[in-house]
């Protein structure tokens, strides 16, 4: 039986070995990596010398895998419908409420009406009452009101005083409460006027604000016009002013706050869009 021969380790030619360690330093290096000059073991560094990964840079975040997205964009405050931008800018920036009265055309005497509030001006306007139905002018609206045109004043004017022939609800207005409010006679269409002032609210077209709406002075002159109010309904168009029921004039005058600096936006549905 043969004997078999003792295994020797296999050792490598001393060129291959001394090429193996070149390949190992690099050309040029200094200690293999994971020695320091003494043989001693050190950590990887990155670019900054501070202990990290190979090839990280000092305080750069870690990645979690999954991009941030942005932060969505405000959105912007809602405006008034149906106001273009011409109307909005006639808005004082102080106004809080907004009474919009939209004609349903230039020689149209029906309109709607709706109370906008702006409580939070990042948010913007909101409706704060139900659409009222309402009348205007006989023969419509106009951009240059005068004296017996039977039409009323396209803009925005300020609210600042009320007054009436009947004692007035809860309200924060001014109120002149007076019996020369009274009216008689009858409308265009034959619907009696008694009653039509039993509560107003005086539009500030060419009158001086603050003062009663019975007060008769016209700084833009007597041929300009006045005495427009928003007034009680009488079942058919009015001479110049606005008119809802007499439901809604409570209501209105109990909204109504002179803090919020009130305005009426008022005039066909073309004219405002401007």
């Amino acid at each position: 039986m043969p004997v078999p021969r003792p295994r020797v380790p296999l050792r490598l030619p001393y060129v291959v070995c001394a090429a193996l360690l070149l390949l190992l330093a690099g050309c040029g290096a200094g200690p293999l990596a994971g020695m320091d000059g003494s043989g001693a073991t050190t950590k990887a560094a990155g670019a900054s010398g501070v202990p990290g990964p190979p090839g990280a840079a000092a305080g750069a975040p870690a990645r979690s895998g999954a991009a941030v997205p942005p932060a969505p964009a405000p959105a912007p405050p809602r405006e008034i419908p149906g106001l273009g931008p011409q109307t909005r800018a006639q808005i004082p920036a102080g106004a809080h409420q907004a009474f919009v009265v939209t004609g349903q055309s230039p020689d149209s005497n029906r309109s709607t009406a709706v109370l906008y509030t702006r409580d939070d001006p990042a948010v913007g306007w909101r409706a704060a009452l139900a659409p009222w139905p309402a009348h205007n002018a006989l023969n419509g609206w106009t951009a240059e009101h005068w004296e017996g045109d039977l039409r009323s004043p396209v803009g925005v004017f300020t609210l600042t005083a009320a007054g009436g022939r009947l004692e007035p609800p809860d309200t924060a207005f001014p109120y002149d409460l007076s019996p020369d409010f009274k009216v008689e006679g009858e409308g265009f269409h034959g619907e009696p006027l008694e009653g039509s002032f039993d509560y107003v609210i005086a539009i500030d077209y060419n009158r001086v604000p603050g003062t009663s709406p019975l007060d008769h002075t016209r700084p833009l002159g007597d041929e300009r016009g006045g005495g427009i109010w928003i007034h009680v309904d009488h079942g058919g168009p009015t001479q110049g002013c606005v008119s809802v029921t007499e439901d809604r004039m409570k209501e209105l005058l109990g909204v109504l706050d002179p803090a919020k600096e009130p305005v009426i936006v008022m005039g066909d549905a073309a004219s405002l869009s401007r």
